[in-house]
């Protein structure tokens, strides 16, 4: 067994955002927004969807 290296961390606020952009390019540039399945809260903003004034784990159902 090979120790381990240095921990990898990685920034996936946008993630979902960013791979939704790339099978649908369309939406590049475009504030979009993933919403959790279980109770439609926003869990991945992209920089578009900030500018707006998206709130990280903000309800989608509830009128801002």
């Amino acid at each position: 067994m090979q120790p381990m290296g240095a921990p990898i961390a990685v920034d996936c606020n946008n993630f979902y955002a960013w791979c939704e952009r790339v099978f649908q390019p369309k939406l590049r540039g475009k504030p979009v927004v993933m919403l959790s399945s279980n109770d439609g809260c926003m869990i991945a903003r992209p920089n578009e969807a900030k500018a707006h004034g998206v709130v990280m784990g903000a309800p989608w159902h509830v009128p801002g």
